[in-house]
């Protein structure tokens, strides 16, 4: 499979799989999970082709680690970035000392203001790396990277969650933990 029918259908799923199962009639259990057979079958039937081959690739290759298979391979989710309800059913972690979340320049004014939100999504994304959120948020324009004292609103009560692909996951960051 080439690699632009792998992007293809790679943004296919996050919006099928994160937010609109029912463009396609796909039902999501409580925590997100979609029947394999069920997602291949329902988009077929919307005219969008693929096979097992081709979840296993984009599962295993994506470099942003957004699907996961349940043990057996049965059920497919994404592994964060939902704006639909569900339970993802993350335990409670403590974070390491910093975490950074990139974003464009154009968005510093509100997020001075009101810290960062969550909007239409379950949790704000937070990463270990500064490069990482440098490439996250680049993909909306000019870049700034924000480093959040992630430990010490951990230490102040707030929740943090990893995501299996790395991705640490809070409700809101206030700006006073902002560097």
């Amino acid at each position: 499979m080439e690699a632009k029918q792998i992007k293809r259908i790679s943004k296919y799923l996050s919006l099928i799989l994160r937010h609109r199962p029912e463009k396609i009639n796909l039902k999501l259990d409580k925590n997100g999970w979609a029947s394999v057979d069920s997602l291949l079958e329902k988009s077929s039937n919307f005219g969008i082709d693929f096979n097992k081959g081709a979840l296993d690739f984009i599962i295993e290759n994506n470099n942003k680690k957004r699907f996961s298979y349940n043990y057996n391979q049965t059920k497919i989710r994404a592994n964060q970035g939902h704006s639909i309800d569900i339970e993802l059913g993350y335990a409670p972690v403590e974070p390491p000392e910093t975490l950074f979340h990139g974003t464009a320049k154009h968005f510093l004014t509100d997020i001075k203001a009101k810290g960062l939100q969550k909007m239409n999504r379950h949790h704000v994304h937070l990463s270990a790396g500064r490069d990482t959120a440098t490439n996250v948020g680049s993909r909306h324009g000019s870049v700034t990277v924000l480093t959040v004292r992630s430990k010490e609103m951990y230490d102040a009560g707030y929740e943090f969650f990893i995501s299996p692909n790395g991705v640490w996951l809070t409700d809101n960051v206030p700006v006073e933990y902002f560097d």
